[in-house]
């Protein structure tokens, strides 16, 4: 860790735009670009708008930005033009990894898998989850059910996370990063609202980070030595009868031991605590412009799904004290992700033992934040939360900031390698 001293209190002070060891590489400084869906793909590959974005928050000075939501199969999509990690999408990975590179940045890919959450696909049968039973994630597209997954089934998803890990590397990636939170399939053995089941990855959380855990140090055997290797966790669901911070502390335990380089503290689920992931409500006002003429049922479900939400108001560093308990129960380093906004915010995270800052709205509303942070242009990110671009997932330019420019809809509608 690279610290200095200050004379003022003589205690050590990390400095945010120092080089930092992340695993086998080495960052530029402290400022991570989450992973959090953009709407830039075509054919489930990286289109040319995913290439600019990512070039734009690399030159913008993060250290490490993440491209959120690569399947490692076709079935573990959830949207259906997402991003599906295979051998002939390699040259648009290489494009996609090259121009972040070309700009001084680093580059990680989510790799995930809906499991029984896939919303915009149909799938053959029922969809995996760690229990059986009725899928209401499913329901828009007629994946009524969901069925237990076998030790068959986990051997051969944890195989095809480590497949699109390696394709990842061979494509010029610097790391990759496990999604486990959110409600996608290994989440679903993590989170008690999922995991019904009765055998040795059911019951108490130990149980439940089991196979999780297997995924990760597969994956972490298989391209460790050349790759950063991450989780992305939930400090908590968020509501009644879900995973406890208590729990996410068994669940970093075991990421530690299986050898993560660094888990990223996220929280909340898709569709039980949405407002509990942003620290605030969904804008469904963006919502109905960005849906409007996509029929009756999706809107629909979208507010039914809204029912029982709390009014929540956003504040300033909103999984904090969730992440401080998970701070001081292990050593594995960890990015500390919700309401940064400021240098304040900043220098708080560092302060408080975390290894780096993970943002996505504040650089999607500025991608160059980090740079103009550095010169001292900014203290503060102009972000108002109000959570307008993430509607835009939907949206055929892909996402973007409501008080910016749209996106430029051709880039598009163009595959990163043409």
């Amino acid at each position: 860790m690279t610290t200095t001293t200050s004379t003022a209190t003589a205690q050590p002070v990390v400095d945010p735009f120092a080089p930092f060891q992340l695993g086998p590489i080495t960052l530029r400084n402290r400022f991570i670009r989450a992973g959090a869906n953009e709407g830039m793909s075509m054919d489930g590959a990286p289109s040319k708008a995913l290439v600019k974005h990512h070039r734009d928050m690399a030159a913008g000075g993060v250290a490490l930005t993440t491209v959120a939501y690569g399947a490692v199969s076709e079935v573990g999509r959830t949207l259906q033009n997402q991003i599906w990690i295979r051998p002939d999408i390699v040259p648009d990975l290489q494009a996609l990894a090259q121009a972040v590179h070309d700009e001084g940045g680093r580059i990680s890919f989510q790799l995930t898998h809906g499991g029984s959450f896939v919303t915009s696909c149909k799938v053959d049968g029922a969809t995996m989850s760690a229990s059986s039973g009725v899928n209401k994630a499913g329901m828009l597209r007629g994946n009524y059910w969901q069925r237990a997954m076998n030790e068959a089934d986990m051997d051969r998803v944890a195989g095809e996370f480590v497949t699109a890990a390696k394709l990842c590397r061979d494509a010029g990636f610097d790391a990759v990063e496990i999604h486990m939170g959110h409600g996608y399939l290994l989440n679903q053995f993590i989170s008690p609202l999922s995991n019904r089941r009765k055998d040795a990855y059911g019951g108490n959380a130990e149980n439940r980070a089991r196979f999780p855990a297997e995924v990760l140090r597969r994956v972490k055997q298989a391209v460790g030595q050349d790759m950063a290797v991450l989780a992305k966790i939930n400090v908590a669901d968020g509501v009644p009868r879900g995973a406890t911070v208590e729990e996410a502390i068994v669940t970093a335990r075991a990421l530690q031991a299986a050898g993560a380089d660094m888990l990223v503290l996220s929280g909340g689920r898709n569709i039980e605590s949405g407002w509990f992931m942003f620290g605030s409500n969904f804008n469904m006002e963006e919502m109905g412009k960005v849906l409007k003429g996509s029929g009756w049922l999706t809107p629909m479900m979208l507010k039914v799904s809204q029912l029982g939400a709390p009014k929540v108001v956003f504040k300033e560093m909103y999984f904090l004290e969730y992440s401080r308990q998970i701070r001081a129960a292990v050593d594995v380093p960890l990015g500390y992700l919700g309401g940064v906004k400021s240098m304040d915010n900043v220098h708080t995270a560092l302060a408080d033992g975390f290894d780096a800052v993970v943002l996505a709205r504040a650089l999607i509303h500025e991608p160059a934040l980090v740079n103009r942070f550095q010169s001292g242009e900014l203290s503060r990110s102009g972000c108002s939360n109000c959570n307008g671009c993430v509607p835009y997932i939907y949206h055929p330019a892909g996402t973007w900031c409501i008080e910016r420019p749209a996106n430029d809809l051709a880039l598009n509608q163009v595959r990163a390698a043409d």
